[in-house]
């Protein structure tokens, strides 16, 4: 197989799919509204992103490094719910929806922020965080699905903090992989007095790093990366501190950035329009 070498390698799986999908033998499924947010801290040398390995045995991204993220759950589109910050209209115009589905894409964001990294972007005001405290059974029932996120607000008197966010680009997964997201990346800058979780349920490692840093272990190998993770991570090189981050999202687009494949007997090439240091290219011969 003559495989040219590109920023990735084309993925096992993917060749058969590509295939499947443009004979009409699979149906692309529908992608799932998705949200994941970029966890910046500030250093003396500038800020550090902070990333999960992916467990092994995940049925999506296996072994991949990525951020906090998660599915929107559609209870938290209706919810009545604490509010401080851009309210659910004015998210519905950034993000490109409607505000019922802004509401719960926002919900998500914050809800998985909390649920893997147990930083809580709310607070019993506009002007603060919730204090510091071991927040492990909410957690494990967010992510049990027990309650909405917007049920967990309320019990507890919080304000979700929406002004803690800034929406930075919008990834949907491609037609021919077998489980698609339309993913919503935020950034946020880690509140005073919280912290990290150094342990995840779903991650076997966690990882402060910086943009450069990250971006070069992908580039050798060390730090395994779908393209819209390490995408945004070269995006995020010329920031010099989380607010910097903040104030940098304000003017981008969110419009969606598709990765499309096309096929010409054995040679398949995958693009993403407007980033094409990512496409990959090579022959994948039908018998092999």
């Amino acid at each position: 197989m003559d495989q040219r070498a590109t920023t990735l390698p084309m993925p096992p799986g993917w060749p058969a799919r590509i295939r499947a999908v443009e004979s009409g033998e699979v149906i692309p499924p529908e992608p799932r509204p998705s949200a994941t947010v970029v966890l910046l801290r500030d250093t003396a040398t500038g800020p550090e992103a902070y990333l999960l390995r992916r467990r092994s045995s995940m049925a999506f991204a296996a072994g991949m490094y990525a951020y906090p993220g998660g599915g929107v759950d559609p209870r938290d589109a209706e919810a009545e719910l604490g509010w401080a910050g851009p309210g659910p209209q004015e998210w519905a115009e950034r993000l490109g929806v409607d505000a019922r589905t802004a509401q719960a894409v926002v919900c998500a964001a914050v809800r998985e922020t909390f649920e893997e990294a147990g930083v809580l972007l709310a607070g019993p005001d506009a002007d603060s965080t919730a204090e510091p405290r071991d927040w492990s059974a909410e957690r494990a029932a967010l992510e049990a699905h027990e309650f909405s996120f917007a049920d967990f607000l309320r019990e507890h008197g919080l304000l979700l903090r929406s002004d803690l966010l800034a929406g930075w680009a919008r990834w949907v997964t491609p037609a021919f992989e077998e489980r698609r997201y339309d993913t919503w990346f935020f950034v946020a800058a880690l509140p005073p007095g919280q912290r990290a979780a150094l342990e995840v349920g779903e991650a076997d490692r966690v990882a402060w790093l910086s943009p450069a840093e990250a971006v070069r272990g992908h580039e050798d190998g060390v730090f395994g990366m779908l393209p819209p993770t390490v995408t945004v991570l070269r995006e995020l090189l010329p920031v010099r501190s989380a607010a910097q981050a903040l104030e940098a999202a304000a003017g981008r687009s969110l419009q969606p950035i598709l990765g499309t494949a096309e096929v010409r007997g054995d040679r398949m090439t995958v693009r993403w329009s407007g980033y094409e240091e990512l496409t990959i290219d090579g022959d994948f011969p039908e018998d092999r």
